[in-house]
């Protein structure tokens, strides 16, 4: 049993991620991105920190962990949320769910080359396996053709859009900011770190909005709208299920 409720404990942030992309995709669209990347951070960091105090468990954040916790905040948060948002103005939903959920991928080898984290010889098929996978989604057709000796030679300058690389770059940001929860979480309780890093990293991309010119203040949506933007954010960010699981097997 307790073997099925860690793989549920991993598993299900991604079905949450996956979900919320799709109730984003059209709200990027009509606000913008930024205010989007906002909307979803602050109020379920707001969520997780009352959750914190109700559940009785220390809600501030080590001295010690401070510098660890900034740089976690800007990466995870911040950066991966604006990499996501835009990502998803160019990409469809169901593409860009695939292409942020190759971070683990990319965590396994940032664990191995930082931690020393032993894959075994399956792991590493199944490394290879998954990373080829994304490449083929990615790929326009016709790079796919020629790759397959069925089409005339493509540039590789295509091979991958503006949006994919928003996307790989939130992922990579999101693996950054699953190997800095370790250090964030030395001496903190990690579920408190999760709500104060979505609060404090949500605040730059208020401020960045508050600049934009091409976008609406505030976005003028419509009732069914503003309940896919709550369903993104207090249902859809699975942070704190994941972060814990990180930590615990830390």
């Amino acid at each position: 049993m307790l073997i099925i409720r860690q793989w549920l404990l991993m598993v299900l942030p991604f079905a949450l991620w996956g979900t919320a992309m799709t109730a984003m995709a059209p709200l990027v669209s009509s606000g913008g991105p930024v205010v989007v990347a906002f909307l979803r951070l602050f109020p379920a960091g707001i969520a997780v920190l009352i959750a914190v105090l109700f559940l009785g468990r220390r809600w501030t954040i080590s001295r010690s962990d401070l510098v660890w916790f900034f740089v976690f905040t800007f990466v995870d948060a911040s950066l991966f949320q604006i990499c996501l948002a835009k990502g998803l103005v160019e990409t469809g939903a169901g593409l860009g769910s695939v292409l942020i959920d190759s971070q683990p991928l990319i965590v396994a080898l940032l664990a191995r080359s930082i931690f020393g984290d032993a894959i075994n010889p399956i792991g590493w098929v199944g490394l290879i396996i998954g990373l080829t996978g994304i490449i083929c989604l990615g790929a326009p057709p016709d790079v796919l053709q020629h790759w397959l000796l069925l089409g005339q030679p493509a540039s590789l300058g295509k091979l991958l859009n503006a949006g994919e690389i928003w996307m790989l770059a939130a992922a990579i940001s999101m693996a950054l900011g699953t190997v800095l929860i370790r250090f964030a979480c030395r001496e903190s309780d990690p579920v408190a770190v999760t709500g104060w890093h979505m609060v404090l990293g949500s605040l730059p991309l208020l401020a960045w909005h508050f600049f934009e010119t091409d976008w609406p203040l505030w976005p003028a949506w419509a009732p069914g709208e503003w309940v896919l933007m709550t369903y993104a954010s207090l249902f859809g960010g699975g942070f704190g299920l994941w972060n814990v699981f990180l930590v615990r097997q830390s």
